[in-house]
């Protein structure tokens, strides 16, 4: 392991990191009239998680500043999964510092706030925090900050890294390949680095279109920007309590669901149908939608959500929980688009609707966004190569020497790429297992006021909803709950899990193997 190599960037991460924190500033001062004494709080407690994050990672930087070797496969993992447990423990200082609380007269531990942080940066969307509307618990710039690390991870602190920095050159690819998401993403220029700028250029447009778009909806610039934050990195941090239910405005929750779909969907995609547009004799935008429409999993993710769509609308009418078609598909749309997407922004207590529903919605967290989107989850590629693989392997338990490639589209999948499926499915599924009986462990029973099956559905909602990066569960968790009342041990677990969902198991797994640290 080159040591040098990895304290001089884990030190720019730091670096990137703090300098990111200078944008939550601003809100602590109203527009209007004086900011208030706990908003002054708030404007210092950034203040002193920039210089820690800046001090910190400038003497990181210092430690390794002459090196500057090649970064190779084993750099690459240490650096992606460090990066991200560093950025969550700098994310997580304006919490402390500013004295936020969880509720009245309950401070924020450094536990909770880690919890906070890492479920910003990893899009998770999963919160330990009451009362987000009492000014007097958190400060509008931190709530401010809380929606921004969703802004930095949704994307990837790493590709906005490679975009910035212009020495990586080789190291860049390997970088990237740890943290953006999928089986088959690929960078779509030859130049990593113009791929990564590329990517975080089309992210940020639709970030600031979808928060003008709030903005003249209805919504206040503060909320416009949180919500827009929350909707295009599939995150789901909101600034109140209701979620987007709080502003009860079909065209609102209209609006979110297209951007949550659009987030949803592989960001190369868009690159392409630009360049097609563009290249094209006529301009017309049937070039533009051809990538889109040629895509076997873009097409597969627009089934399932309108499939989802549909069971819940169809299951919403026929229990009554909603009495007219219109209202049915508003809720059961918004809810569907939000689940699968991995952003878990609610606009109902679906807790509330039939044990069918629910049960749908909780397979939906496993299946999430396209590769390459900003989404949690399994990803629909891997669905889709995993039933190819499946098929195959039926079709040789009575024709044993058939040969037949596995295809995606015009590609020939890869014998490599079949192997990393399959054991992906395993890994996710062992992890599932030994989390959940793990957490059901843990947790008192005095928590769930001694009702052990409740308990057990809330645990193992909280494993699925932590580990691809949803937020909300079902029963106790639901989108009008928290998880405040897990224990200290139960929030580590939890706060690992997400890492491990927005990282794909590997660059975090690989970081508790002995040998991975060793030089040979």
């Amino acid at each position: 392991m080159n040591w040098l190599l990895l304290c001089r960037l884990l030190g720019l991460v730091g670096m990137l990191v703090g300098a990111s924190m200078v944008f939550s500033l601003p809100w602590a001062f109203p527009v209007f009239g004086e900011a208030t004494e706990f908003e002054t709080a708030g404007f210092w407690g950034i203040c002193g998680a920039i210089a820690c994050s800046l001090g910190s990672g400038s003497l990181l930087y210092l430690i390794g500043r002459k090196e500057h070797g090649t970064i190779l496969r084993k750099e690459a993992l240490a650096i992606v999964g460090l990066s991200w447990i560093y950025s969550g423990i700098l994310g997580c200082l304006p919490f402390l510092f500013s004295g936020s609380m969880v509720a009245p007269d309950v401070p924020m531990t450094i536990p909770d706030a880690l919890f906070e942080s890492i479920s910003g940066f990893t899009t998770t969307g999963a919160s330990v925090l009451r009362e987000l509307e009492d000014p007097a618990l958190v400060p509008r710039s931190v709530l401010f900050w809380r929606s921004f690390t969703h802004c930095l991870g949704g994307m990837g602190i790493i590709v906005l890294f490679v975009a910035i920095l212009s020495h990586l050159g080789a190291g860049g690819k390997a970088l990237m390949k740890r943290e953006v998401p999928g089986p088959t993403s690929e960078a779509v220029r030859p130049r990593v680095r113009e791929s990564a700028i590329v990517m975080w250029v089309i992210y940020v447009a639709f970030t600031l279109v979808l928060a003008l778009i709030l903005w003249l909806e209805g919504m206040s610039v503060f909320d416009a920007f949180c919500h827009s934050f929350g909707s295009m990195a599939t995150g789901g941090f909101s600034t109140h309590n209701a979620s987007v239910g709080y502003f009860n405005s079909w065209l609102i929750e209209f609006t979110i669901a297209v951007f949550m779909v659009i987030a949803g969907t592989n960001f190369s995609l868009y690159f392409l149908s630009l360049k097609n547009l563009r290249s094209s004799k006529d301009h017309s935008w049937k070039h533009f939608f051809a990538p889109l429409r040629n895509d076997i999993e873009y097409r597969t993710y627009l089934i399932i959500l309108a499939s989802a769509t549909i069971f819940l609308t169809y299951n919403l009418l026929s229990n009554q929980i909603y009495n007219n078609l219109p209202e049915a598909l508003r809720y059961a749309g918004f809810q569907a688009v939000s689940i699968m997407t991995t952003t878990g922004y609610g606009t109902g207590d679906f807790d509330t609707w039939n044990e069918s529903s629910k049960m749908l919605l909780l397979l939906l967290m496993f299946v999430g966004g396209c590769a390459g989107s900003t989404a949690g989850g399994i990803k629909v590629i891997r669905f889709v190569l995993f039933a190819k693989i499946i098929w195959l392997e039926i079709e040789k338990s009575f024709r044993p020497n058939v040969v037949r490639p596995v295809r995606v589209g015009s590609a020939n999948i890869e014998q490599g790429v079949r192997n990393d499926v399959t054991v992906y499915f395993s890994l996710v599924l062992i992890i599932f297992i030994f989390s959940s009986l793990l957490l059901t462990a843990i947790e008192p029973n005095t928590e769930w006021r001694m009702n052990k099956p409740e308990k057990l559905i809330d645990c193992t909602s909280a494993v699925v909803a932590t580990l691809n990066n949803i937020g909300p569960g079902v029963g106790e968790l639901g989108p009008t709950e928290n998880y405040a009342d897990f224990t200290l041990s139960g929030k580590v677990l939890l706060t690992l899990l997400m890492l491990l969902g927005r990282l794909e198991l590997f660059a975090i797994l690989v970081l508790f193997v002995p040998s991975f640290w060793k030089n040979y």
